[in-house]
């Protein structure tokens, strides 16, 4: 019967909340609305309450209701996880009410919701770099702020998100293969977050590649491949001594210089090779060109001999007197 009797009770009460808030969302009475909300708020019903505070702004504009309901919309915004409306209007609040003693937690608040929305790091992260400025926005304004106090926290959370996208991103060319893109990619994230944690993993993969490509690599590149990545292996050593990446390099350096060395002697080869087809070039051209030479000789000998005999036809012509006339005489 107890139970029966609790349970009624529940369904009435359940019934009356929603009735008073179907009665609020159909008023026009500011102060029904209002109220409603604000219960709505206490009792962590973020809905229900943003509901109502929706429309409040024009009932309350210019009374002293009008921060109240700014800050609280927000606030309940916030809860729900509307992140990037809850930042906005915390933001307007700070702006529009420039003397209420709630400026800064708001301008905070602001903050904190872009943080909150910042996306994964596999995601796009204009969000991420947004909510950077956002933070340091507070921090260049309320140094001395107790709230301050995480802030370079939350900021460098956020911009390890950075970086680690964009590590992740020069890690998906060197799993394609990709190893002169992965060099360059690696090395930006370094010239990008010159701070970063992930250096030494950074390093790894930068001296792997530049192996990769060395080993890899044309025959007009090799050398100059080859140097690039030995010299990389002796920064790893310089600044991170007896360390696992350290380890790596020392035995990426002994192939390296095996390879080196089998390249001086395919290099002297090549190199011979090449030497002796450009002699042979040089012998066939002098050939080709003394044959030239001997069939144009040959060819100006026959026009001097045809021009001669053309000379003594036009010569013979020119002294052979023509013939007398002869004239018939009757006989």
């Amino acid at each position: 019967m107890k139970k029966y009797i609790l349970g009624i009770f529940t369904v009435a009460v359940l019934a009356s909340c929603a009735s008073k808030q179907e009665r609020a969302m159909k008023s026009a009475d500011k102060n029904l609305i209002l109220k409603t909300a604000n219960e709505n708020f206490a009792k962590k019903k973020w809905k229900n309450a943003l509901a109502l505070y929706d429309r409040l702004p024009n009932l309350v504009a210019g009374t002293d209701d009008a921060p109240n309901v700014v800050f609280n919309s927000a606030y309940a915004n916030y809860y729900d996880k509307n992140y990037r409306l809850a930042g906005n209007q915390f933001k307007n609040f700070a702006i529009s009410f420039p003397q209420d003693k709630r400026r800064e937690e708001a301008a905070y608040m602001s903050a904190l919701c872009y943080y909150e929305g910042s996306m994964d790091y596999n995601l796009d992260q204009s969000t991420t770099q947004t909510a950077i400025n956002e933070l340091q926005d507070f921090l260049n304004n309320y140094p001395n702020s107790e709230r301050s106090k995480n802030i370079n926290t939350l900021i460098d959370e956020l911009s390890y998100k950075l970086e680690f996208k964009a590590y992740e991103n020069a890690r998906q060319y060197y799993k394609m293969a990709e190893y002169k893109a992965a060099n360059v990619a690696f090395e930006n994230v370094l010239e990008d977050f010159p701070s970063t944690k992930l250096r030494p993993q950074i390093y790894d993969y930068i001296v792997k590649s530049r192996y990769e490509l060395a080993t890899k690599s044309v025959y007009d590149l090799k050398d100059e491949r080859i140097e690039s990545a030995l010299s990389f292996t002796r920064q790893i050593e310089k600044e991170m001594p007896n360390t696992e990446v350290s380890k790596t390099a020392l035995e990426i350096r002994s192939k390296l210089e095996k390879e080196k060395k089998d390249f001086v002697v395919v290099k002297k080869n090549t190199e011979a090779r090449i030497a002796a087809l450009t002699e042979r070039q040089k012998k066939l051209e002098a050939q080709n060109a003394e044959k030239a030479k001997t069939i144009q000789q040959e060819k100006d000998q026959i026009d001097a001999e045809k021009k001669a005999m053309q000379i003594q036809r036009d010569s013979a012509a020119i002294s052979t007197p023509p013939p007398a006339a002869t004239f018939k005489i009757k006989r």
